[in-house]
């Protein structure tokens, strides 16, 4: 896998939509690529990783060759947003099983609270070049 810093989500989820949104709206330097887990980049990159094709419930940040789920995604990703959002970062510092426990709470329930769409959300043209497919 390339360089890039690529962003997995859940394309039905509503949270997860106004995620990516977020991402691009405060992505400055426009490093990020996105694709959904639903579609065949996110399949074939579960699979090749050995997790559950299924499970949609973790952002996946890839970067350097190297994933992260859960809290550490997109805690991972705020160190490349603009000075507005970065500081998201500094979560780090909280034990991880603590991030993720709460992490895991918002994933678990994000449907009823967010919403979810019938189908994956489609990029604009203007973002579909930061779209893998």
């Amino acid at each position: 896998m390339k360089t890039e810093k690529i962003i997995l989500f859940d394309g039905i989820c509503n949270l997860c939509n106004q995620s990516v949104q977020f991402v691009i709206k405060h992505d400055k330097a426009n490093q990020f690529l996105f694709a959904s887990l639903q579609s065949d980049f996110g399949q074939n990159f579960l699979k090749e990783k050995k997790l559950d094709a299924t499970y949609f419930d973790s952002m996946v940040f890839i970067e350097n060759d190297k994933f992260y789920t859960k809290s550490s995604a997109p805690l991972r990703i705020a160190n490349y947003l603009d000075q507005k959002v970065s500081w998201l970062r500094f979560f780090m510092i909280v034990p991880k099983p603590i991030r993720d426990f709460v992490y895991s709470i918002i994933a678990k329930n994000r449907y009823r609270w967010f919403g979810k769409k019938e189908s994956c959300w489609l990029p604009t043209p203007e973002l579909k070049a930061k779209f893998l497919e």
